[in-house]
């Protein structure tokens, strides 16, 4: 991952969730490096190898280069991990869904392929947290399953709304927005199993693929 520490045994690091502001992205289609903290970076790349349960709090603590008191310090279970994990995924996909949408304009069609390429792109550019993220809803604990599911819901939504709003308009022609809806979502989120950074075929015209494929989803009306 692209988090770094200052030197072997270095613990101080200032990565407890509570003080890392989750900044807006400079735009929704700018992709860097993955910013984490330092145990959540570690927990990232453990919970994708290995998943949540095969996953010790020892072997983050190496990962991040801490000791297991030192992680604690920092988060004190592995499920504040996965909850702090989880919580940036989030935050991230929806801050740059509703930025895409509100760049796009009024117009359904607009809106649409506005939403439709940001969930393509986090999904292809987030991997490892779009894998975990849909992977592990299993793991976590009845106290925030139903803030994480609520997320979820909520870029749902965005999706629904702008898909029946482009019936209504003419735009789209399908009798089942809903399930088209959702197909098109499943189909975003689908991307993070297989696309590769250096396949034969580039990200952009992946996109432009995939756009169609939304589109016929949704039975555009126009050209």
């Amino acid at each position: 991952m692209s988090s770094t520490i200052d030197g072997p045994g270095k613990e101080d690091l200032g990565t407890d969730d509570r003080d890392v502001a989750v900044t807006e992205p400079a735009g929704w289609r700018d992709y860097g490096a993955t910013e984490l903290p330092v145990p959540l970076a570690a927990a990232l790349d453990t919970f994708a190898e290995h998943g949540y349960h095969g996953t010790s709090v020892r072997e983050i603590a190496s990962r991040a280069n801490l000791s297991v008191p030192g992680l604690y310090h920092h988060y004190p279970s592995k499920q504040s991990l996965l909850q702090g994990l989880l919580e940036r995924t989030m935050t991230d996909l929806l801050t740059r869904s509703e930025q895409a949408v509100a760049e796009a304009g009024d117009q359904p069609v607009a809106r649409f392929d506005a939403v439709v390429e940001s969930l393509l792109r986090f999904h292809m550019y987030r991997q490892a947290q779009a894998f975990v993220g849909s992977t592990e809803i299993r793991s976590l604990d009845a106290g925030y399953k139903p803030t994480y599911i609520g997320y979820r819901d909520r870029q749902q939504r965005m999706v629904d709304e702008i898909v029946f709003a482009g019936v209504e308009s003419g735009d789209f022609a399908t009798r089942y927005p809903k399930d088209a809806a959702r197909a098109v979502a499943t189909m975003c989120v689908g991307v993070s199993t297989w696309f590769n950074v250096d396949g034969e075929v580039a990200a952009d015209e992946l996109i432009r693929r995939n756009l169609h494929m939304a589109r016929c989803l949704v039975e555009y009306t126009g050209d």
